[in-house]
């Protein structure tokens, strides 16, 4: 009962739409009109800029970590019944019952939820590798599914020895990044010039 109270708990958590509504404050705008028309953070920063964009950003993330965090270190579930309460703040953002299931890509709560299953580790490993596949990928959703199956690369050799389960979170995280990213991933990854912005 308390895995299934907390798997509801943490998609709607995940289903609330921070950035929409925080670019209806900041700018008194549809941030969808924006970029790629997601109502994610990264349209906060065209609407209302940086400020505003950093705060979606950490509120999108808490949203994924906190209810995990409370079931996985407070609350003590462990084993297989994490499973969907570490996914259901990914799954509630990427579709959100308050925007017609509509919701968006997934990226800032993927790091909020291994927040919540390992404290500032798996964040860290990922950003880095978000980075680096950012840089030199010209297409942002390859670059988020090269980042995500480096990051499965250490979920499995530092985690999966003691908790199998976190490959299953993370595959499943991965399948949701992926459908989110479709559009992208019907193209050619493509790689950036780092010479490109160098005037001679």
């Amino acid at each position: 009962m308390d895995a299934l109270l907390w798997t509801i708990i943490g998609f709607l958590s995940g289903s609330i739409p921070y950035s929409l509504w925080i670019g209806r404050l900041a700018a008194k705008r549809d941030i969808r009109q924006f970029g790629d028309h997601n109502p994610g953070a990264a349209n906060v920063l065209h609407a209302a800029g940086w400020g505003w964009a950093i705060l979606a950003l950490l509120l999108d993330g808490f949203k994924g970590a906190i209810p995990i965090w409370i079931a996985w270190f407070y609350l003590k579930i462990d084993g297989w019944e994490i499973l969907p309460i570490a996914l259901a703040p990914v799954a509630g953002h990427a579709f959100s019952p308050l925007l017609r299931w509509r919701g968006g890509k997934a990226v800032a709560v993927t790091f909020g939820t291994w927040a919540g299953l390992t404290l500032g580790a798996g964040p860290t490993v990922l950003g880095l590798l978000m980075g680096l596949f950012n840089a030199v990928v010209r297409t942002s959703g390859w670059a988020v599914m090269f980042s995500m199956v480096g990051f499965g690369a250490y979920i499995y050799r530092v985690y999966a020895p003691v908790h199998p389960e976190f490959m299953a979170v993370w595959l499943g995280n991965l399948l949701i990044l992926a459908w989110k990213h479709r559009e992208d991933l019907r193209r050619a990854p493509g790689l950036k010039n780092p010479l490109a912005r160098i005037k001679p």
